[in-house]
This record gives C-alpha cells, structure tokens and sequence, in this order.
C-alpha cells in the first residue's frame, strides 16, 4: 500500500490497524479520506480481524476534524451528502465485528472526536486535546456527536462541551469518562498493539457477541436487551471456542481458542 494514500492499512495476525494518513492536514477529513475508511473498514469485516486500531498519522493529530476549508463551500444539500457519508462511516466503526480501540494522538476535534465516540475503547497520549468544537464554526456535531457523547460523559458535561466547544487534555478526558486510559506520548503504539494483542487472543464469536449485546443497550429498553443477551448467550454454545474455554477451566490449563 502507497504511504501517499489516504487511510494505510497495517496487519500484524489478527490485529488490523487503520491510519488516517494526512499529516499536512492534521489527518483532517474529507470526502476522500472518509471514503477510503469505508472501503478499508468494509473490506475488513470479510477478513479474519479480532482486533481493529483506528489512528492518525504524525504526532500532531488523530484527527483534527471534518475538513473546514472543504465545508465552508457547500449547499445544504451538499452538506447533508457529507453528513451521511461521516454518519456511515462512525455507524461502520460501532458496527465492526471485533473491538476497535481508537488510539488518540494530538488533536481530535469534531468529527475526529466522533470517530473515537464510535470506537469501543479509547487511549489518549498524554498531548491528547479533545473536544466537539462545531459551535465555533456556526455548526452543530453531524456524525454522532450529539448523541454518543452523553453515553460516556452524561448529558450534563456533554451539552457543555458541546454549547462551549471545549478542548480538554487526555487527563481531563479520562476524569470524566470520554477517554479510557492516558499514556505517555512515546508509549501510546506500543501499549495499545499490547492491548490489541490481547483482545485477538479472545475467543472471536463470543467477543463479537459481547460487543452487539452492549452496543444493543442503546437501542432498546432493558426488557427486549435482556432478551437479546439470552439469546446471544445460549446462542454461543456448542461452538468450539465454548467448549474448549469451558473443558480447560475444568481442567485447569490454557485454553487453545480458535
């Protein structure tokens, strides 16, 4: 894959990493590059990926945000074609069959903080500086924001980093919820490909079964999520990675997951 292209795809087993790759633009997002991460997330889902890293390039930026130069110019109908295309893209970040982990260098501004939103996992580095700042620009968050912000944060601390466009440090971030863990600048690579081995070692089918029980929590009441969680549960037995997780605890060894 040419590093001159817009989304760089990296492989190491079952660990799949995605680097927005626009460094001279703070990884800023524009049609192309939100198409190139629909393919290469699209793409991936037909492969035998257990953990997903979502990135930027350089030190400066995870991603900045949408690309203002390029909003400033469009219609109403424009804009909403734009919306769409960023809403398909988080949508394919939540909707991914193994844990994506957004891995925040620098700045991740607007819809570069929505792509972390989508992610189930978030480690910042220490010169991590989030926020949805739309209200700045005469604009409103447009792929999630809106919404999954107050799951992490509550509603109270989202309309005020929404309503004031605050930027907030990784520390910051981690005290109230939007990030998980802060590492240091230098360490942040290397510490989420050890979290993402972690997670590949996992037995795939009941990690992917995990992560549709919890994203369904937002899209139901606790009856019908209840429900879904049985039927995901008992649904998992009989397979290989069940019986073999459930014989090696009886038998007080290592399980050998497929």
């Amino acid at each position: 894959m040419s590093e001159t292209e817009p989304v760089l795809l990296d492989r190491d087993g079952a660990v799949a990493t995605l680097t927005v790759n626009r460094p001279d633009r703070l990884n800023a997002l524009d049609t192309e590059v939100l198409r190139a991460l629909l393919d290469a997330l699209e793409g991936l889902r037909e492969e035998d990926v257990r953990a997903l890293v979502l990135t930027g390039a350089g030190e400066k930026a995870f991603v900045a945000g949408a690309d203002i130069e390029y909003m400033s110019q469009l219609s109403v109908d424009e804009a909403q074609r734009y919306a769409e295309l960023g809403h398909r893209a988080t949508d394919a970040i939540e909707g991914f069959p193994a844990p994506v982990i957004a891995a925040v260098n620098g700045y991740a501004f607007g819809g570069g903080c929505e792509l972390a939103l989508a992610s189930d996992l978030r480690v910042a580095s220490e010169n991590a500086v989030i926020g949805q700042t739309e209200i700045d620009l005469g604009i409103v968050p447009g792929w999630g924001g809106t919404q999954r912000l107050s799951r992490l944060v509550g509603d109270s601390m989202a309309r005020r980093l929404v309503f004031f466009a605050e930027r907030v440090d990784g520390q910051d971030a981690q005290q109230m919820g939007l990030v998980d863990e802060v590492v240091a600048q230098g360490e942040l690579d290397d510490y989420v490909a050890d979290m993402a081995a972690d997670l590949a070692a996992k037995p795939a089918f009941a990690l992917q079964a995990a992560k549709e029980a919890l994203n369904y929590v937002h899209e139901s009441d606790l009856s019908a999520g209840l429900t879904y969680e049985r039927r995901l549960w008992s649904g998992l037995f009989g397979t290989h990675d069940q019986r073999e997780g459930m014989e090696a605890f009886v038998e007080k060894r290592d399980p050998d997951f497929e």
